[in-house]
């Protein structure tokens, strides 16, 4: 008999605050996805050419550097159309910039409400 094995959904974590990231990622591993973090945005953008397929973003809109989230979202969503996104953000979401299949937080976030969130965007 082949047992044949998906692998978990593969997040990628766009967060400069370390601790904020280091939880986010933690309990999003622990709900079962695979996870893959970066501090920047640049360094988001340097993963999503080395990554084949990601099934969600999770990312801060301010991140300190010349990359923004939404900049981030928007590359992602320029080679998969419908991935879903989840922003995090003490800034005031900006309408205009969120794509559908997203869901805006602000900070700071509760893991209780972002988790559900994420794997009903999954949908796992």
């Amino acid at each position: 008999m082949v047992n044949i094995h998906t692998p978990p959904p593969l997040v990628l974590v766009v967060e400069d605050e370390w601790l904020l990231r280091l939880e986010l990622a933690t309990a999003l591993e622990e709900a079962g996805f695979r996870v893959l973090e970066a501090d920047s945005g640049e360094q988001a953008l340097a993963l999503l050419v080395e990554v084949p397929s990601l099934a969600l973003l999770v990312t801060d809109i301010r991140l300190g550097g010349a990359v923004c989230g939404w900049d981030v979202a928007d590359a992602c969503r320029a080679r998969e159309p419908f991935m879903p996104v989840v922003y995090v953000s003490a800034s005031a979401p900006d309408a205009a910039r969120q794509l559908t299949l997203s869901k805006f937080f602000t900070k700071p976030i509760r893991l209780n409400e972002v988790l559900p969130v994420c794997a009903a965007l999954v949908a796992f």
